[in-house]
């Protein structure tokens, strides 16, 4: 069993990402404090183990983070088209009325 310095030095040498590790409240300060700082505007979260890692964050992270108004709780549309506000574009295979 790895300490957290173990693993950090496992997952962080020369890979070029930034690592947190620690309790879930130290994970959420850590992402709270880069994103309102400006060092960040987006995360890619890459788990040490899959799929558990991932899951370990979306229950404990994302809860403290939706609390602090860093999370979203739900999308504004149903799809990603809908969520940024695009306009459905023309259906290029429907056919074009002819005249008369």
């Amino acid at each position: 069993r790895l300490t957290v310095r173990q693993l950090i030095g496992r997952l962080g040498g020369g890979r070029g990402h930034r690592t947190f590790a620690g309790t879930p409240e130290q994970v959420a300060d850590a992402i709270q404090h880069w994103f309102q700082s400006g060092a960040a505007d987006g995360f890619n979260i890459m788990p040490p183990v899959l799929p558990s890692g991932l899951d370990i964050f979306v229950d404990q992270v994302v809860p403290i983070l939706q609390e602090r108004g860093l999370f979203r709780r739900e999308y504004a549309g149903r799809t990603l088209r809908e969520h940024y506000g695009l306009a459905i574009p023309a259906n290029s295979f429907e056919p074009v009325p002819q005249p008369g």
